[in-house]
């Protein structure tokens, strides 16, 4: 994982700890995994607007 161990991720929590204090925290999460979720939801309409796209293009060239 990128090169990093147990060690580092531990102190890479800490210095965040110390950053933004523990009470933060639980708002600093919750808001990273609201944008992954929105990111996933992007993608996936994405690629269903693709799929569409080129099933009206085939039945395009069928007719």
């Amino acid at each position: 994982m990128f090169g990093l161990g147990m060690p580092e991720l531990i102190i890479i929590l800490v210095i965040i700890v110390i950053i933004f204090g523990a009470g933060k925290l639980p708002e600093i999460g919750s808001g990273i995994g609201k944008g992954i979720k929105n990111f996933k939801n992007a993608t996936k309409e994405d690629d269903e607007k693709k799929k569409l796209d080129e099933a009206d293009k085939n039945k395009d060239k069928e007719s």
